[in-house]
This record gives structure tokens, sequence and C-alpha cells, in this order.
């Protein structure tokens, strides 16, 4: 690169693959957690053995976008953007899995929460 150039964060690897991996794990604990709640008439314990199977891979994930992402964000902007994600995750998925309806009430409380979320990365 030139001499001067710098990436906007927003393209720095660094700064994008631990974000990704955050997505990806939230979608396998989203399962995990609420995956099951489709399928009520599943013994509990089969239930909290696949709960626990899936949140496996969560992990696998997790850790090391945790891991990778704190060497670019604080450990607080991590967990932040994690909660963000969660709501945009399990957003998708109580609509698309489970066949919920988001009302505005969530829509509004989801993005108070992310707009509370956003201090975190202000200097």
């Amino acid at each position: 690169m030139p001499k001067g150039f710098t990436v906007p964060s927003i393209l720095n690897p660094a700064a994008v693959w631990p974000v990704i991996m955050l997505f990806a794990s939230n979608v396998f604990m989203t399962f995990a957690w609420y995956g099951h709640l489709k399928h009520k008439s599943t013994a509990i314990a089969i239930a909290v053995l696949g709960s626990w199977a899936i949140a496996f891979f969560e992990y696998c994930l997790a850790v090391p976008a945790n891991r990778l992402g704190s060497d670019y964000y604080s450990t607080a902007q991590l967990k932040t953007m994690q909660e963000v994600i969660t709501l945009i995750v399990f957003s998708g998925f109580s609509v698309f899995w489970l066949g919920e309806n988001l009302t505005w009430g969530h829509a509004i409380g989801f993005v108070l929460i992310a707009v509370g979320a956003s201090f975190i990365f202000r200097g």
C-alpha cells in the first residue's frame, strides 16, 4: 500500500473477522437456547443435550472471535457488539424459525438498545 495510506477500519480484517465470527456463533447459540421451542413435544432431557451439542459450536466460534477481537476492540466493545448481534439474530430467528411477529414495540426497544450501545464505541 502507498505510504500514508490506511485501510478504513470497516475493511480491516482484524476488525471484520471477529464480527463475522460473533454473528455465526450467535446463530448457533440462538438455536441452542430457543430452537427447541419449535419442538415442545420433545423430552426436556433431549432438548438440553441437543442444546449443549449446538452450543459447543457456538463456543468454537465465540472464544476465538473474542480472542482475535481483543487485539482490535476493548472487551466492553466486544460484549456490546455481541449483545447487538444477539438482537439482530434473534429478530430473524423469531420471525423465520418460530413464526412470531415483531411489533413496533420490539423495533423501538431494539433501536434504543443499539443507540445506548453506540456510546461504548465513542472515545
